[in-house]
């Protein structure tokens, strides 16, 4: 399948469920089932594309590190690094990569945000919003964090995104399977009760072959390279 924008996935999408793109409940529905072949690809795959880098501020005397919101709203933190010495920005500092730990561990090991002061150096989950570092931030810090967020939904007004361009297929399957449920092509009296199976059967298959280029690019295959896992034995990493 070639590249989409929103066009041509709203005419082949007409095509593939033989409704008019024109038609007003098709329309209506169209949002939601952008929603839901995007929100399931993205959790389904990590993709390296919805990797974000994002920079975060925490003054002297304050253990909770707000997640930044500047390019959007991470959904998962993978890791977090200081830039030292104190107030030096990405630019100017040195990385420092924080360890994650417990909630209990932070507790044990620096009890008192009055006394358990110096330089932080370990981090823990505290909410989908903040984290808690350890030991308490003697001076004002810059934290750089990196993680994962949602793309950019597919509309009118953002009319290609990574989704419809690098795995058109793909995101052309996961919207069938919403839409055959649209179409009530599932049951024992639809036209077509397989048709709801053969999408999702068809999506898996493509999922599994879009995975594992998303492992290459993160070079996730054995013996740290980017090729595919050989049939007989490839060096373990170390």
């Amino acid at each position: 399948m070639s590249y989409l924008n929103y066009s041509t996935y709203v005419n082949t999408l007409a095509t593939l469920t033989i409704i008019s793109s024109n038609d007003t409940n098709f329309q209506n529905i169209l949002p939601s089932c952008i929603n839901y072949a995007e929100q399931r690809i993205l959790r389904e795959l990590d993709l390296l594309n919805a990797k974000i880098t994002d920079i975060a501020t925490v003054s002297s005397n304050n253990r909770l590190l707000t997640y930044p919101s500047n390019i959007g709203t991470f959904l998962v933190v993978d890791q977090i690094n200081m830039f030292t010495p104190a107030g030096s920005s990405a630019t100017t500092g040195i990385r420092m990569p924080l360890q994650v730990v417990s909630r209990e561990y932070i507790s044990t090991v620096y009890p008192s945000d009055a006394t358990s002061i110096g330089t932080p150096s370990v981090f823990a989950i505290r909410d989908d919003n903040m984290a808690i570092i350890g030991p308490v931030p003697d001076q004002t810090y810059y934290f750089e964090l990196v993680g994962t967020q949602r793309i950019v939904p597919l509309s009118v007004s953002n009319s290609t995104t990574f989704l419809t361009s690098v795995v058109p297929d793909l995101f052309i399957a996961a919207s069938m399977v919403y839409m055959t449920g649209y179409m009530k092509n599932w049951g024992a009296q639809g036209d077509d009760p397989k048709m709801a199976i053969s999408w999702e059967n068809q999506y898996q298959m493509l999922l599994k072959s879009a995975n594992e280029e998303e492992m290459r690019k993160k070079f996730w295959s054995e013996g740290w390279q980017s090729q595919e896992q050989a049939a007989i034995a490839t060096p373990k990493r170390v």
